[in-house]
């Protein structure tokens, strides 16, 4: 694709030094942009970031919790001021069984389910808050990307909490496009089927993946790759918009309910 994010700068909030986290910052830093990469464990933002910085732009590592809304203004604020503006937000954390075990709806505890909303929709909105305040305060428009999932538009067994969080997610896209539009400030979701991370191998380590037509979960430089797309001015007409990577389950359905 290019230096196609060239001049801009990024935060990558949530996981930003592991997983697709990772694969984003690569990805947004090969396109040209700097970047902030925002992830609770600072080892992995460094090393993140020192990859960044490896592909010629500036790279910056954040540390903190995204449960935590003065962090995420720290981190957003911390961004902007280093990076000496802020042009693309990508939220990436989520997930459901990395955190809480799969329950169905009437044994899920309230505990579970705040933490499942925390870490996928929560933060996200909080984020995007914080961004939206420096995008209007700078003029000069912006771009949000969130990793969001196909759990989102369907029912979602034993996952209740995560789809719903999800769902959530796909509906603040299309209310920041119709709030902001006009502003130049976009907000799409990634949505995403099984990607192989680390992680997620290891909460679905016996999930068969025969329902999905091309074989195979996604690699997270698929998903990277759609980020770039959905950050830059390749996709300057597209708003409130989920993009489906899914090798083609959603093509076909049902999922799997176990």
């Amino acid at each position: 694709m290019g230096e196609v994010l060239a001049g801009k700068a990024t935060l990558v909030i949530g996981g930003g030094g592991g997983g697709i986290g990772r694969a984003v910052t690569r990805a947004v830093a090969a396109a040209g942009s700097a970047v902030a990469v925002a992830d609770i464990a600072r080892g992995r933002a460094e090393e993140a970031a020192a990859e960044a910085r490896a592909a010629g732009v500036k790279a910056i590592a954040l540390a903190g919790d995204v449960r935590s809304r003065a962090q995420i203004d720290r981190l957003v604020s911390e961004a902007a001021s280093e990076l000496g503006a802020l042009d693309v937000l990508v939220t990436v954390v989520g997930g459901q069984l990395a955190f809480v075990p799969a329950a169905q709806i009437h044994d899920i505890t309230d505990d579970d389910w705040d933490l499942v909303f925390d870490v996928n929709l929560r933060y996200v909105a909080r984020a995007v808050r914080a961004a939206l305040h420096v995008f209007l305060e700078q003029g000069t428009g912006g771009t949000i990307v969130s990793v969001g999932s196909i759990t989102g538009s369907a029912g979602s067994p034993t996952q209740a909490a995560y789809g719903a969080a999800k769902a959530g997610l796909s509906s603040l896209a299309r209310s920041v496009a119709a709030e902001y539009s006009r502003d130049g400030i976009r907000m799409n979701v990634v949505s995403c089927g099984p990607v192989a991370t680390p992680v997620a191998e290891a909460a679905q380590a016996h999930a068969e993946l025969d329902w999905i037509p091309m074989g195979r979960a996604g690699s997270t430089n698929e998903i990277a790759d759609a980020v770039v797309f959905l950050a830059s001015t390749l996709s300057s007409y597209i708003s409130g918009q989920s993009l489906v990577l899914d090798g083609g389950a959603t093509a076909i359905g049902p999922f799997p309910t176990r």
